[in-house]
């Protein structure tokens, strides 16, 4: 397609969801027009055309010569972004994924416009075939209709977000491209429109699941508050002993009741900076709840497997444990060598690798003392082959789900500062003592 030149308007013409297309100029080939423009654009982005992406974006943001040149134009990209949000779920990303992938790669506005795409294409299933996963995850992003008519969705967002129709196209385009070119991923659960397999829970496990998750939020969130690091250890501790609890409890109790349910999966938040010693402290977080984490660098998450009440048990503890030990990290201020050089990227690294690692010590510690406690009480003769059978179930699935997975170590540490300060913040009180801390929690 030849550049035509076009005069862009300054101001557009926003269309009332009411009027009718004028039949002069909604014809056919404009919608062919704007059609080819987004796809000409598309292709520029590609190709690392920036005048040409530029220019289908001016054209696409107006023509003096077309009055409904707008709504047309704007029909054309929101089909677009529905196409490959449906596209982004074929290809086993969910809701959460997409919205996280895309702020990390370009804007929180282009992950504001995701979410409206999401919401929009959403409506096209019925309730019955969207999964309760999917139904949460819709529900942290407020992945809503906010707008009254679709035909008053791009002027009620560029008034939302203080930008004009250029920068809306120009958005959109982006969003197009990143979606269409996302990679295939291992899909958890059912993706919409499909009928859920999903097994209900028991009630009664269901109850069980909710103390224990309300408890353990309440004891993560007064570590995390505290000024004082040894309470925030026991606190923490403390944490994982419930969790540790929880999970044979309810492994039991899913055998007594009948609970056919299998292992799950979710995708957790791995951030920059320092990714690689964050991905080691969640996966130390989820070998010592049973379950098992694989790492997607490049894509920012890390794919947890395992029973779903140790994946949420994991996904909080994982969380808490980030914001402690960074603030603890942070408390220990920029660093510098003789020279008055920074030290402080590579004091940090070292900092938080030798936090995973002592972390997964003392983690792995209360798990074991806590099945050990268990198996010595009256249920011990049917403990270990329930939870023998639950770590062979999460392998299965790893296995089936990442049939070429290959392990790696963590990098190398060169911080010797910064690996004792890291592994005295995850040492500062032992997990075998009673703290005064602990034991009032323990008899509340």
């Amino acid at each position: 397609m030849g550049r035509r030149e076009f005069r862009v308007r300054k101001a557009w013409w926003r269309p009332r969801s009411g009027d009718a297309a004028d039949p002069t100029v909604a014809t056919p080939s404009f919608t062919e027009e704007a059609g080819a423009l987004t796809a000409e654009a598309v292709r520029a982005l590609s190709l690392n055309d920036e005048p040409t992406f530029r220019h289908c974006v001016a054209v696409l943001s107006g023509r003096p010569d077309v009055p409904d040149w707008a709504r047309t134009a704007d029909r054309c990209l929101a089909a677009r972004l529905r196409r490959s949000v449906t596209l982004a779920w074929e290809r086993g990303w969910q809701p959460a994924d997409v919205v996280r992938f895309t702020g990390r790669r370009h804007t929180a506005r282009h992950g504001r416009l995701a979410i409206d795409a999401i919401a929009a294409e959403m409506r096209t299933y019925a309730a019955a075939t969207v999964s309760d996963q999917w139904r949460e995850q819709l529900a942290v992003l407020g992945a809503e209709v906010w707008w009254a008519h679709d035909a008053d969705h791009p002027y009620e967002w560029c008034d939302r977000e203080g930008v004009d129709r250029a920068d809306l196209v120009a958005c959109s385009v982006e969003l197009v491209h990143l979606l269409e070119g996302l990679p295939r991923l291992a899909k958890i659960g059912s993706p919409p429109g499909t009928p859920c397999r999903e097994t209900p829970s028991h009630n009664r496990v269901r109850e069980v699941d909710q103390r224990m998750l309300a408890k353990v939020r309440a004891l993560l969130a007064k570590a995390e508050s505290t000024e004082f690091p040894e309470e925030a250890e026991a606190l923490s501790a403390r944490a994982q002993e419930l969790i540790a609890r929880h999970s044979i409890d309810h492994a039991l109790l899913a055998a007594e009741t009948g609970d056919l349910g299998g292992p799950a999966g979710r995708r957790i938040a791995v951030d920059n900076p320092y990714d690689t010693p964050k991905a080691v402290l969640l996966t130390v977080v989820a070998d010592a709840n049973r379950c098992r984490a694989v790492w997607h660098r490049e894509l920012g998450f890390s794919t947890v497997l395992g029973f779903p009440a140790d994946l949420a048990a994991v996904e909080m503890l994982f969380t808490s444990l980030l914001v402690q030990a960074t603030a603890a990290m942070v408390h220990a201020g920029p660093k510098r060598d003789a020279h008055g050089r920074s030290r402080t990227r590579s004091f940090r690294h070292a900092f938080l690798n030798a936090y995973a690692a002592r972390i997964g010590e003392r983690l792995r510690d209360v798990a074991s003392e806590a099945t050990k406690q268990a198996a010595a009480g009256a249920e011990g003769k049917d403990l270990l082959p329930v939870l023998a059978a639950r770590d062979q179930a999460v392998e299965l699935a790893v296995d089936k789900m990442f049939p070429n997975l290959a392990k790696s170590r963590a990098g190398s540490v060169s911080n010797y500062e910064g690996w004792v300060a890291g592994r005295a913040a995850a040492d500062l009180a032992s997990l075998n003592g009673r703290s005064e801390v602990t034991e009032a929690f323990r008899r509340s």
